[in-house]
């Protein structure tokens, strides 16, 4: 077995509680692998400004993937490289979710933008990212800038057939998955959680044997197929869990610890 010598984590479901705490659990988990000489670094569908809550606790100081990999920003949240989806794409991608009803957010590197202050998923996402959204009546100024666009839903059968609609009408000029059953994400083409692993793995100068990785939705599922070795969580779906080399427990019972603790058995 290669020596582990960087860990790429999930957040939403993986690092955090589903109320969104950072257990004193997984903060210790993490503070372990600084002590053992292995690198750590988060990934994540969340933008670049919901990040930046996260960095001092687990003192994070290499570059961190936002928006699902298709950005990637320093420890100061500062864009290292940033990648945008094309505005007539961005225009196709909101027709989509009109025509299904989702409410819509669209993100860009700084600003969360949606047209309604009361959609049923608003509330969640600001004590998720920790800031709040800036109210419009049209998206159109800001389709030029658009890092990530969002379809928020409590219907998940409905959501799941959106997804495989936004699949057909983006193609490749975008890349369309849930980060969870209630969100769907639109985010830039050619990019994604295992793009930034290989990223990562480039920047430091490691193989992808020597990296270990930690998600629970489908979007995770890229970064599991570029790494050595890969932790599922035990909150994950079952076809999520096949796809890892590993499966851990719940992320309500500290399931990153518990896969920290194996990482630091292959160090």
């Amino acid at each position: 077995m290669t020596r582990i010598a960087l860990v790429v984590s999930d957040v939403d479901g993986t690092l955090l509680t589903k109320d969104k705490v950072l257990t004193d659990g997984a903060k210790a988990a993490v503070q372990k692998l600084h002590d053992a000489g292995i690198g750590f670094t988060i990934v994540s569908s969340r933008p670049t400004i919901g990040m930046g809550f996260l960095i001092e606790p687990l003192s994070i100081t290499l570059p961190i993937g936002a928006f699902n990999g298709s950005s990637i920003i320093d420890s100061k949240l500062r864009p290292i490289e940033q990648h945008l989806i094309p505005p007539a794409v961005a225009q196709r991608s909101l027709d989509v979710l009109n025509a299904f009803g989702a409410d819509i957010w669209l993100f860009t590197n700084d600003r969360w933008y949606t047209r309604n202050p009361d959609g049923e998923y608003v509330s969640h996402e600001k004590l998720a990212i920790k800031a709040d959204p800036t109210i419009v009546t049209d998206f159109t100024p800001h389709l030029t800038e658009a890092c990530k666009i969002v379809g928020a839903s409590s219907d998940f059968a409905q959501l799941q057939r959106c997804e495989a609609a936004m699949k057909e009408a983006v193609g490749r000029e975008a890349t369309a998955v849930r980060s969870q059953n209630y969100y769907l994400d639109v985010t830039p083409p050619g990019h994604d959680k295992g793009t930034f692993v290989a990223a990562m793995s480039k920047r430091l100068g490691i193989s992808a044997d020597a990296i270990a990785t930690i998600g629970d939705m489908e979007n995770d599922l890229p970064m599991f197929a570029k790494s050595g070795i890969s932790f599922a969580m035990g909150n994950a779906a079952d076809n999520i869990k096949q796809h890892a080399t590993h499966v851990t427990d719940s992320n309500e019972h500290d399931g990153f610890a518990a896969a920290i603790e194996t990482v630091l058995q292959f160090g």
